[in-house]
């Protein structure tokens, strides 16, 4: 069940035109609605107590709403990405303008740049605005995803499209979805990009996968250009639309990295560890890592140690693939293995040869068989 504070949120101007009819809007958090053309209702409405966060309204019904003891933040001007958006991003937001000016006149990019230039200057009205911003994210992510069950799906970036690793991580995001998970991923390229592609493809027949997995070959990774990169992804988008749903958890902290187009919603955060302890803590179904590098072995140990203390609750399973990789090339398994014994997570933890085995691994750990 939603929070019950989350009924008093207003994010869409049909919510509120819908509250405005009970003629009060005492109470209530508008954000982000753009409220130029509602000066009358405004003007009409009690709004004792309510917060308006980066609403656009006319003085007269600013100065009205002020005298009842409303608070307003008004919009901020100069800024390519809204603190006070009530909702997730989507795909074409982030990447408006790819088609006529390129990646680098994107929203996404322009985000970027400016956190790489306030970052640096210590101006702590521009922390503030990330801190509103991301703290914005995680409403709009928890209203997301409210009676959901959620999968994570990690996995290093590096993983190229056309590679048999890329085109086994969309076949789990695909069973996945199919079996009624939602998926989260880090948002990024490489095996994330590949797993909110098969929740994508997932209302789609069969053959759309292996169609969609063989275009995007023809642009392996987002290096050199990123342009090309994501161009292909909305080839796919516009070729077989009406994809299924899954979610993407990235960062500008890593800027250099760009969001896949195949995640429906997005939210992209500027703090990483906020956004990382978000994406394992919403994964209330369990993770499945996929061979990576330092950030995976990361995540699986963030993952891991609120299943050891048991901090939110029962431990939620874990599914490690590729045996080799992680008993040799980077021997996580058997300090994952130390850890849980003798404890109920242990109970909750799997290591697979192939991503093929991962979901029946992912069900068996959560007593879904």
């Amino acid at each position: 069940m939603p929070h019950p504070s989350h009924d008093r949120e207003i994010e869409t101007l049909d919510e509120f035109d819908h509250v405005v009819s009970t003629h009060s809007l005492a109470g209530h958090r508008v954000q982000s609605v753009d409220l130029t053309d509602r000066t009358f209702a405004l003007l009409a409405t009690d709004t004792t107590g309510a917060v308006f966060l980066g609403c656009r309204m006319q003085p007269d019904a600013d100065a009205k709403v002020r005298a009842d003891g409303a608070l307003v933040f008004p919009p901020v001007p100069d800024l390519p990405f809204d603190p006070y958006r009530g909702l997730l991003y989507s795909p074409d937001e982030l990447f408006e303008g790819l088609s006529t000016g390129g990646y680098d006149d994107t929203p996404d990019a322009l985000t970027y740049d400016w956190f790489q230039q306030t970052r640096a200057d210590g101006d702590i009205f521009a922390s503030m605005l990330r801190s509103i911003h991301d703290d914005a994210m995680s409403d709009a992510l928890d209203e997301l995803l409210v009676g959901a069950r959620v999968v994570g799906v990690m996995g290093g970036h590096a993983m190229a499209r056309g590679t048999d690793a890329y085109a086994g991580a969309a076949r789990l995001g695909r069973v996945l979805a199919r079996a009624g998970f939602t998926v989260a991923t880090g948002g990024g390229p490489g095996a994330m990009e590949a797993a909110n592609l098969g929740a994508y493809a997932a209302p789609h027949p069969d053959e759309m996968l292996d169609e969609a997995l063989e275009l995007l070959a023809k642009t392996p990774s987002f290096t050199p250009s990123v342009s090309d990169w994501a161009g292909a992804a909305f080839e796919v988008r516009d070729r077989w639309p009406g994809g299924g749903d899954s979610v993407g958890i990235p960062t500008w902290f890593y800027g250099h990295e760009p969001p896949n187009a195949f995640a429906g919603h997005t939210a992209k955060y500027f703090a990483n560890a906020t956004r990382e302890d978000g994406l394992l803590a919403r994964s209330n179904a369990g993770v499945i890592f996929l061979p990576g590098a330092a950030g995976t072995v990361q995540e699986i140990f963030d993952n891991a140690t609120p299943n050891y203390y048991e901090s939110r609750g029962e431990p939620t399973p874990m599914v490690l693939v590729n045996r080799t990789h992680w008993t040799q090339s980077l021997p996580t398994w058997p300090l994952l293995q130390s850890l849980a014994a003798g404890r109920p997570m242990e109970s909750r933890i799997a290591l697979v040869e192939s991503v093929d085995e991962a979901p029946a691994a992912l069900r068996r750990l959560a007593g879904l068989d």
